[in-house]
């Protein structure tokens, strides 16, 4: 049996390098699969968590359909948003894309 501790790490690692994505990448789209990538570390905590715990409340598992509810919404939105930036500005630059500023 895997120890809890190496999920624990996996996910930490696994939210490093989509944090790492979203401050370091200027690609509106790089920075979505930052985000993706920390919501699939939460994800595996929450199972993790649910593993080692009580395994006849289904907490964990529900909390983690429900994540990954938010997540697709989160894509689907903001790939629209980053579509409809592209066809105005002709750019997904984050740093380019000051549109409420005036």
């Amino acid at each position: 049996m895997i120890p809890l501790s190496w999920y624990l790490i996996l996910a930490a690692a696994l939210f490093g390098i989509g944090l790492f994505g979203v401050l370091v990448r200027r690609n509106a789209v790089a920075i979505l699969l930052g985000v993706e990538l920390m919501l699939n570390a939460v994800n595996i905590n929450l199972v993790a968590f649910w593993r080692y715990g009580d395994v006849t409340l289904m907490a964990g598992q529900v909390f983690a359909i429900i994540v990954f509810a938010v997540a697709a919404a989160e894509v689907s939105v903001g790939l629209a948003l980053v579509i409809s930036v592209y066809r105005r500005r002709n750019t997904v630059v984050a740093d380019e894309l000051d549109l409420l500023k005036w």
